[in-house]
């Protein structure tokens, strides 16, 4: 991950998310629906609802959006039914890609996917092709005025963390899934907030890119991300910090 700021990312697609409320609130809504209808309406025992619900409340979401979505997971309102589907692909310097959807369309969301692919000078692979590069972790972002580094580093390594960096004006802790819930209560208990907390995919290795390559996979991620049927966008291109996407 040498190079790679997680925590520019998050700010960045944050930032983004302001100027697109609403396909924000549709898609955090609808999480919560799918989280509910596989694990159940209480995320003391459903992590994806966990995070989901964390997610709406980073962004602001209404109470009233997240218990109409809530509603719709455990089936006492009408809802739409929806399918996960993940693609994956290669964009412009070769780099990978892997795009989480959530649809009530799948002929419509390969489409969609496919031509956003081609359109950017990339190319849609078949299943498998690059979700060996990516593996699942838990990232917590937690601001350095709010913790001492040495402080910080020995109780999330004693919680089962992985690995503790100081990227900017914040500190990374990134965990093995099954050790988030351990290292969220450990700083927890010690009066630590975070500001953003997720399990997320955390490429292997990345592929640096500057320039025109740079703006090109910048692009297609915005575009990506305009599409309705679309939750998450992974790829492991390594981009300034003033192009930065997850």
């Amino acid at each position: 991950m040498s190079g790679h700021s997680k925590w520019a990312n998050i700010k960045r697609k944050k930032g983004k998310n302001d100027a697109v409320r609403g396909k924000i609130t549709t898609k955090i809504s609808r999480e919560i629906t799918i989280a509910v209808r596989m694990g159940g309406a209480d995320p003391t025992g459903n992590m994806r609802l966990k995070l989901a619900l964390q997610k709406a409340k980073e962004n602001n979401i209404p109470k009233e959006n997240i218990n109409r979505a809530v509603q719709k997971g455990a089936g006492t309102l009408e809802g739409q039914s929806y399918e996960e589907i993940v693609y994956e692909g290669y964009g412009p310097a070769g780099v990978a890609l892997t795009i989480n959807v959530l649809t009530d369309n799948r002929n419509r969301a390969a489409a969609d996917v496919r031509h956003i692919f081609s359109k950017y000078g990339g190319n849609m692979g078949e299943t498998g092709c690059v979700a060996w590069m990516f593996k699942n972790k838990g990232i917590f972002i937690v601001a350095k005025d709010a913790a001492d580094e040495d402080t910080l580093m020995e109780l999330a390594l004693e919680a089962g963390a992985d690995d503790i960096k100081s990227d900017g004006d914040a500190f990374e802790i990134i965990t093995a899934p099954e050790a988030f819930d351990d290292v969220e209560k450990a700083l927890a208990d010690n009066h630590i907030p975070t500001e953003h907390a997720q399990i997320t995919m955390v490429p292997d290795n990345m592929i640096t890119l500057g320039g025109e390559d740079a703006q090109k996979l910048e692009t297609m991620i915005d575009a990506f991300d305009e599409l309705d049927d679309v939750q998450d966008v992974y790829h492991n291109g390594d981009m300034p910090d003033d192009t930065d996407e997850e």
